[in-house]
């Protein structure tokens, strides 16, 4: 007789990358449980309220709606019947300390005269560098973006696209191949800092975000982030899925070389028929699967990787909104390689800093008080095992660099209009997310740590123990965790 009971599933980590999870699963049938150790959905994604102002704890760029859509109509919805997508013109705006201003946007021509009066060559230079980030989008996006790696053949296969593309070099030196201004290199270089990505050792693959944005463009969910977080929550409970907050994992269940199910730290107990990880990728196997053999030898082995660089995060709002920024800034500070070399090698806390600033009120008026500012700014700075620095003590020191370095140079007045503020430190990326380390993003997005050389989306002696997030195959940054959801969701139906 045969069993019309369906297939469960138990996804640990309301982020990003296992909400897509839960949600496809959910709607392929399979009843979907979803386990939060926090108090609210998101994970890097957290929101935070203070005082009227809403605060998007984490990723604020989103430049692949389609991925978005494609998951919602997996579930039989709409994605606009849930979250408000907005343009945000332009993508980018960078600053220099010597005074130059590079508005980045999808304007072909207005790119080309901003390019021209800094270098008259790189014109035609940027448009060679754009066809090759075409190629690498077409390839490595496209292709292989949502594709599980679990054997090396699929690394074989893939590899001769892949030397034919230049993977082994860096996305700066590939840049550097097509532009000879240090500004526009530097332009067209920072954006794999956005998945924790050095520019300088990070594959040129990872070049193709720049053709990504250019075909879809940058979005930002009306009411933020966490409103997006919200709308994938709702989808995943009208589909008919089950999702706990304030539930931590304390372990995962294991019995012959199969996922059983977990243990919370309250005590409770949850069966199913698999389980999927989105919790930290060293987390899962130092800290849930502890009890096995397989949990800390495969820890040990991650924990000898290279990890991408942590993030200091200061959440402030003012009584006046300061127009004269735009959505995106990135500032750049009087060093880039060196700066970057110390963010990423250590051994202590660089003087000097470069910092992404967001202003969302500038798209979105709605995150603050009537006429009131909502912002963040991030710095990226050492994992903890880079740099012993006591975040306890040195986050209230690093604020105000922070507030004076923003005050003098762009935002006027920001103390006298300081409203409320709060710091987010690789302490609490330690702490709150379990992050190895502290990093932002998990493994560095070297070539030698990608694909197959990354956490397989699917664990290779317990096979019903599967990964989604930045840990895993493809990567960090929200088409990344999308994309790795859809390939999980695929290794697990086809395993059905």
């Amino acid at each position: 007789m045969q069993n019309d009971k369906p297939r469960t599933a138990i996804v640990i980590g309301s982020g990003l990358g296992g909400l897509s999870l839960a949600i496809r699963l959910q709607a392929a049938g399979i009843a979907t449980t979803l386990l939060e150790k926090r108090d609210k959905p998101g994970g890097r994604a957290y929101v935070y309220q203070d005082e009227g102002f809403t605060f998007d704890a984490g990723p604020t760029v989103i430049t692949d709606p389609s991925a978005l859509e494609e998951l919602f109509t997996a579930a039989g919805a709409t994605l606009s019947d849930y979250v408000t997508l907005l343009p945000v013109n332009p993508f980018y705006r960078l600053c220099w300390e010597d005074g130059t201003v590079f508005d980045y946007a999808n304007d072909q021509s207005e790119m080309d005269r901003q390019i021209l009066a800094l270098n008259p060559k790189d014109v035609e230079g940027y448009r060679r560098f754009l066809d090759y980030s075409r190629a690498v989008f077409e390839e490595g996006y496209l292709k292989l973006g949502a594709v599980p790696f679990l054997h090396f053949r699929d690394m074989v296969r893939a590899g001769p696209q892949l030397m034919k593309l230049q993977a082994w070099r860096s996305v700066y030196s590939k840049v550097s191949q097509y532009i000879e201004e240090e500004h526009l290199r530097q332009a067209f270089s920072f954006h794999s800092l956005l998945v924790g990505g050095n520019p300088f050792a990070t594959s040129s693959i990872y070049a193709l975000i720049h053709a990504l944005e250019r075909e879809w463009g940058v979005w930002f969910p009306k009411g933020g982030t966490g409103a997006l977080v919200a709308g994938m929550v709702k989808l995943f409970q009208d589909i008919g899925g089950t999702f706990e907050m304030n539930a931590e994992v304390a372990a995962i269940d294991v019995e012959d070389s199969r996922a059983e199910g977990v243990r919370l730290k309250d005590g409770r107990h949850f069966t199913a028929d698999l389980v999927a990880s989105n919790a930290d990728v060293v987390h899962t196997y130092a800290g849930l699967l502890a009890h096995k053999p397989r949990g800390r030898e495969t820890a040990r082995a991650l924990k000898r990787k290279r990890f991408s660089m942590s993030l200091f995060v200061l959440y402030f709002g003012l009584s006046k909104h300061q127009s004269q920024l735009a959505h995106h800034t990135v500032l750049f500070g009087p060093r880039y390689r060196p700066l970057i070399d110390e963010i990423f090698k250590g051994p202590k806390l660089a003087t000097d800093f470069s910092l992404y600033l967001h202003s969302p009120c500038a798209t979105d008026p709605s995150l603050a008080p009537d006429g009131m500012g909502s912002y963040y700014v991030l710095s990226p700075v050492p994992h903890l095992g880079s740099a012993d620095i006591d975040w306890a003590r040195e986050g209230p020191h690093y604020r105000e660099r922070v507030f004076d370095y923003l005050e003098a140079r762009y935002m006027p007045n920001l103390r006298r209009d300081l409203v409320t503020h709060r710091i987010f430190t690789p302490f609490d990326f330690r702490d709150e997310l379990n992050a190895h380390l502290g990093s932002a993003f998990s493994l560095d997005p070297v070539l030698t740590q990608s694909a197959w050389f990354r956490t397989h989306n699917r664990d290779d002696e317990i096979r019903n123990l599967y990964f989604v997030g930045a840990g895993t195959h493809p990567g960090a940054g929200v088409p990344g965790v999308v994309a790795s959801a859809k390939a999980t969701a695929g290794l697990i139906l086809g395993d059905g």
